[in-house]
């Protein structure tokens, strides 16, 4: 996404998970508005991963539209740091640079701890901290599934579970913060971090007892109105992903710096005279 001759995006101006203003009551949403949030959801999903290309056409298609309201939707999305333009012509799904990654999650650390310190002064509902409880949970349940199937990693279906259950503790803890705006900004910057967290396998027993036991902590400081103590286990938990993430993006990185090494080695090889 960001290159020596591009000038950079900022991270912070991102808007995702827009909702269309309503014009005396609920509205049907447009093509381009459909189109936007289509493309958008593929993104998240990891249906469309980074440097993934986009056609305007197929979308059309699939849409039942003309390509306008479709090229409209992907120069948004561009305009907000989702989609790049390509070399090559057309746009292709953004790829985080290590400088974005740590970015991101500066803003994170910075908005979360500071909703999670409100959160924990205003206190919960007992229906939120029972909602909020049974997504903590079902973190533990997994860890128990993995251990009653002797797997080592969550399959593809079981991580979809676990990313339902993460965001929606995050999502859900920051809703309470009662500040839509701040909310949002987060909602946007987990967004943008999950492109990358494509490139990820399935969590192993270790990593889901580690996640467990920061919701726990976040959860039963937030629950009793100790917001140092809600603050510091979110500081730990994010600080912790960030870490998991670089090393991810920098493993990453060198699969595919030897992958290209290896495919220039043997195009040199067959071009070399044979003696």
């Amino acid at each position: 996404m960001s290159t020596a001759t591009q000038k950079k995006t900022p991270l912070y101006a991102v808007r995702m998970s827009r909702k269309p203003k309503a014009h005396h009551g609920v509205r049907d949403l447009s093509i381009r508005e459909k189109a936007y949030l289509h493309i958008q959801q593929l993104i998240a999903q990891g249906t469309l991963p980074a440097g993934s290309g986009i056609s305007e056409l197929l979308l059309a298609k699939e849409l039942g539209s003309s390509r306008t309201p479709i090229r409209e939707a992907m120069n948004q999305l561009a305009a907000e740091g989702l989609l790049r333009q390509s070399p090559g012509g057309g746009m292709v799904v953004a790829q985080l640079s290590r400088e974005d990654i740590i970015e991101l999650y500066e803003l994170r650390e910075a908005l979360e701890v500071h909703a999670v310190g409100k959160i924990a002064r205003i206190g919960l509902r007992p229906a939120d901290q029972d909602r909020l409880q049974h997504l903590v949970d079902e973190i533990r349940v997994l860890e128990k599934e993995l251990e009653k199937l002797k797997k080592t990693h969550l399959d593809a279906k079981q991580m979809e579970r676990f990313i339902h259950c993460d965001l929606s503790f995050h999502a859900l803890l920051m809703s309470m913060a009662d500040n839509s705006r701040l909310q949002k900004i987060i909602n946007d910057t987990r967004l943008l971090i999950s492109i990358f967290a494509m490139h990820r396998g399935g969590h192993d027993r270790a990593a889901l007892a580690s996640i467990h036991a920061y919701h726990q902590r976040i959860l039963d400081g937030v629950a009793q109105q100790d917001s140092n103590a809600a603050m510091e286990a979110i500081v730990e938990h994010i600080q912790t992903s960030q870490r998991e993430r670089l090393n991810a993006y920098d493993h990453w990185k060198r699969e595919t710096s030897l992958r290209q090494s290896g495919a220039i080695f043997f195009d040199i090889h067959k071009m070399a005279p044979q003696l």
